[in-house]
């Protein structure tokens, strides 16, 4: 009887953990995943599979090829941590203080790891598997920085799959649906310019800290009159800077937040609108307003075709009573969107137990789940790479 992708996935799983745990140890920023790439690359070549180092500065990329099929399909994975001090106490924790594997980004490049080496051993696909390692998911552009070295010209695919861990949904359980996903992020900062003076003598200057209040109120008015209230928009100022002493208005304020939207076009209007709120308030008030507006993720919009398939895969590992194929959008953003706008693609939850939250410092990836992701990727490659049936 053919062993499946789970059962074999599960046959790995001391070898797998303590990757993961290892990668968790040594937690890397965004495009500083040094470490974290060569412990990549070097488990890849030992499994046979070609490798590509750099793609995207810390990025790495396995080719594996088999029987003569020109169908190609990419796997994806992040692998950068967090600024973020752990409270775990876990012994594998980080040993860099001040960085953590906050997301499960150390258990999402195990379950690729372990993915390529079931379908290296197996050979149960025809066609091309390129395992895309990517830095920098969170915020620094690592999507982009792969697509900009010339990721799908150089490793062409077909089709693009991904995934994160959720917690709150229990182990073995998955979560997806067709069209958006995620939110794309902006970032923003508003630098806001008067004239210092007295506390005590306001009218000889001009208080950057009153257009400040008076903008902060202006723009929430933004998706509530600007935006339709059947699109999915948030605008939230998060940080507030001016000033250092009681009795001084300072001469600058600085407004920053950011912006998610299920739609591209919806963030262009809120963009437009924050420029317009500032440039005018801050005018009316004889100040100057300057808006930095930094789109830094893209709508992770999930491929009507390959959703299904995606989900048809996750069915076959877990049971279709282990599947949610409506799953509601999140306002969080991943920035795999940017794949995916470039080559169709599906992206999919996978449960992680009663963690923590993600980005918490007491979050942990379950390494119960990786099995489930390594069964999930190697499901979905056999599925749209499919070995000729003898007649």
């Amino acid at each position: 009887m053919t062993q499946s992708p789970l059962d074999r996935a599960r046959l790995y799983q001391d070898e797998l953990a303590a990757i993961r745990q290892d990668i968790h140890a040594h937690p890397e920023l965004g495009l500083q995943e040094h470490r974290t790439s060569d412990l990549v690359a070097r488990k890849l070549e030992e499994w046979g599979i070609e490798v590509h180092r750099n793609v995207g500065q810390t990025g790495v990329v396995g080719v594996l090829r088999n029987g003569n099929g020109q169908a190609s399909v990419g796997l994806r994975a992040d692998m950068d941590a967090l600024p973020i001090l752990e409270a775990t106490g876990l012994p594998y924790a980080s040993q860099t203080p001040g960085l953590m594997h906050a997301c499960g980004h150390d258990g999402h490049t195990t379950m690729l790891l372990g993915a390529a080496k079931y379908l290296a051993e197996t050979r149960n696909f025809n066609g091309t598997v390129n395992f895309i390692f990517q830095p920098a998911e969170e915020g620094l552009g690592g999507a982009l920085e792969m697509l900009k070295d010339g990721l799908f010209a150089r490793f062409p695919c077909d089709a693009v799959f991904g995934l994160h861990n959720y917690p709150g949904l229990p182990i073995g359980r998955f979560a997806t649906s067709p069209g958006a996903r995620f939110a794309g992020g902006a970032f923003f900062d508003i630098t806001i310019t008067g004239k210092g003076s007295h506390g005590a003598r306001p009218q000889e200057g001009i208080d950057p800290v009153i257009v400040a209040c008076h903008l902060g109120t202006a723009l929430q008015s933004i998706v509530s009159r600007n935006i339709s209230a059947q699109d999915t928009a948030v605008l939230s100022i998060t940080r507030i800077q001016s000033g250092d002493a009681y009795n001084v208005i300072p001469q600058h304020a600085v407004l920053a937040g950011t912006v998610r939207t299920m739609k591209s076009e919806v963030m262009a209007t809120i963009e437009q609108n924050m420029k317009r709120l500032a440039a005018s308030i801050a005018t009316g008030f004889g100040a100057e307003a300057i808006v930095d507006f930094r789109i830094l993720f893209a709508p992770t919009v999930n491929d009507e075709q390959q959703a299904l398939a995606y989900a048809d895969a996750a069915a076959s590992v877990a049971g279709e009573e282990n599947l949610r194929r409506d799953a509601p959008p999140a306002m969080a953003s991943e920035d795999f969107g940017f794949m995916m706008q470039a080559v169709p693609g599906a992206h999919v939850l996978l449960g992680n137990g009663g963690s923590a939250a993600v980005h918490n410092h007491q979050y942990d990836f379950n390494d119960e789940a990786i099995p489930y992701g390594v069964a999930l990727y190697a499901a979905i490659t056999e599925k749209k790479l499919p070995k000729p049936t003898l007649d």
